[in-house]
């Protein structure tokens, strides 16, 4: 029997290596994030896969599995602990050995694999690590099968069998490029940075654009984990800031950068200026919905108000389905409705057929960008970013907020809109128009500014994002209205970043 996890235990002790140790609050909605060594160990690793491979036996799927690593000083060290315990249950494990997260997805097609999990830490910074997981090709776990999980995990309540067996896949690498570059090639030179921010995409990013007719400047994508120049999330303003220096100094056409894992993908324009994932969506919900009548997108909520009044998008009577924040979610609800393809404002995009095949994939998304460039080459991506209709967005900002205190903060803030809303309240000084609470609370008021306010997922943060089709002023007073509601709450931290 396998001992069951502890939620606390001191390292450098016997206890540390002879016991798992696994905290509760790792288990997200729709993936896992621990602090390595403070808040799970390798043994509490070991736990978490002879936990998944109980739950595999117990959905009534096969038990065989993909897994693969990002470039973490850790990640190998974490994988082989997981995949000890995946073994243990009686899973047959296929290991593709260092990879991106969307190459252990394609994995599942291309091996004829039901389950995988990628041990990856997605854009978190050093320290963490975590495991996107999934049963059910091309979706990953939703809230109902991580909380079963955790239940196991954390319960002990694990089933050992035997039959398990290990397959690394030698050169899947190869594989995954060559399908992915099996396609034409771009008939417009395209100079592309391609930022990695040092991280897992840089083994593969440079060399797939390339593939498909790209001159590529590359920019930090040398591997190393320490990450010496910033971390690489597409987020993050010094990661946008440094694909704007490299532009401008290359007269590049576009700035391509991709995350940890090279599921997400950033756009900096050939002037220098970054263009938020979900303005970038509405541009290729333009270029997809004027070969495809009627298309059907999904955004998530933190993304731009444009999907549903772009005069464009209307005249190609494409139509957008606003939800629930998280690659999870986004997957799921694409694969749901049938839509052609979905957006999500943190840079993870979702391509069904015949772009993708219904996950996230940075690479594609980025390829998406370079044809869009390609069908119009007398526009520049400026150009075709000021042809959307001029709108105010705020990055997306984080103020910290402990794992354990987070959904109740968030709670209260949906309660508080929801009342403005019934009495008659405003929010900026105008009265609330709509409120969408699939996820946190979207608050629209009369000039269609809105704010968001929602859990993160991934981190102990809050999520806000500000959008205003009047003006910057009135964005910042939105942020400030929203704010000031937050700031009611003692739990509520600094931000990572602000307007």
């Amino acid at each position: 029997m396998f001992p069951k996890p502890k939620p606390v235990l001191k390292p450098n002790t016997y206890a540390y290596e002879s016991e798992p140790m696994v905290k509760a609050t790792g288990f997200r909605e729709y993936d896992a994030r621990w602090l390595f060594g403070s808040e799970i160990n390798l043994m509490g690793v070991e736990a978490l896969g002879l936990g998944l491979g109980t739950l595999i036996h117990e959905l009534g799927v096969a038990p065989h599995i993909v897994t693969g690593h990002d470039f973490r000083s850790y990640s190998a060290s974490i994988k082989m602990a997981l995949v000890n315990g995946l073994l243990a249950s009686g899973c047959k494990v296929y290991d593709i050995g260092l990879a991106m997260t969307p190459m252990a997805y394609f994995a599942q097609f291309a091996l004829d694999v039901p389950c995988v999990a990628m041990v990856t830490a997605s854009h978190n910074d050093n320290g963490w690590t975590g495991v996107k997981m999934g049963a059910n090709r091309p979706l990953t776990f939703g809230p109902d099968e991580m909380l079963r999980l955790k239940d196991i995990v954390l319960g002990g309540h694990f089933k050992m069998a035997a039959g398990g067996a290990y397959d690394f896949v030698p050169e899947f690498a190869a594989r995954y490029l060559a399908d992915l570059t099996d396609r034409p090639k771009l008939t417009r030179k395209l100079k592309v940075v391609c930022a990695c921010g040092n991280g897992t995409a840089g083994a593969f990013a440079p060399e797939a654009l390339t593939k498909i007719g790209c001159e590529v400047v590359p920019l930090d994508c040398e591997l190393n984990h320490t990450f010496p120049n910033y971390n690489p999330n597409t987020e993050d303003m010094k990661m946008l800031h440094a694909m704007r220096d490299a532009v401008l100094a290359h007269k590049a056409d576009v700035a391509l950068g991709f995350d940890g894992d090279g599921d997400r993908c950033g756009v900096v324009d050939n002037e220098g200026d970054e263009i938020f994932a979900d303005k970038v969506g509405v541009m290729l919900a333009r270029d997809i919905s004027s070969q495809q009548k009627d298309a059907l997108f999904v955004a998530d909520v933190k993304s731009t108000g444009l999907f549903m009044t772009d005069p464009v998008l209307l005249g190609n009577r494409a139509k957008t389905d606003y939800w629930k924040t998280g690659h999870s979610y986004m997957k799921r609800r694409v694969n749901e409705i049938g839509a052609v393809a979905g957006f999500e404002k943190s840079g993870h995009f979702f391509f069904n057929k015949p772009m993708g095949r219904g996950y996230d994939d940075g690479l594609i998304f980025a390829f998406a960008v370079c044809d869009m460039l390609d069908r119009n080459p007398g526009k520049t991506m400026a150009d075709l970013k000021r042809a959307l209709p001029k709108t105010w967005s705020s990055p997306t900002m984080s103020p910290h907020c402990a794992d354990e205190e987070k959904y109740g903060v968030v709670d209260a803030v949906v309660k508080h809109f929801e009342a403005e809303h019934k009495n008659g309240g405003k929010v900026a000084g105008q009265p609330i128009r709509n409120l969408v609470t699939v996820n946190g609370v979207r608050v629209t008021v009369e000039d269609g500014t809105w704010g968001l306010v929602r859990a993160s997922s991934n981190k102990p943060e809050l999520v806000v994002v500000v959008e205003s089709p009047v003006s910057e002023a009135r964005m910042r007073e939105m942020f400030k209205s929203v704010d000031a509601v937050l700031r009611r709450h003692k739990e509520v931290g600094a931000y990572n970043q602000t307007i």
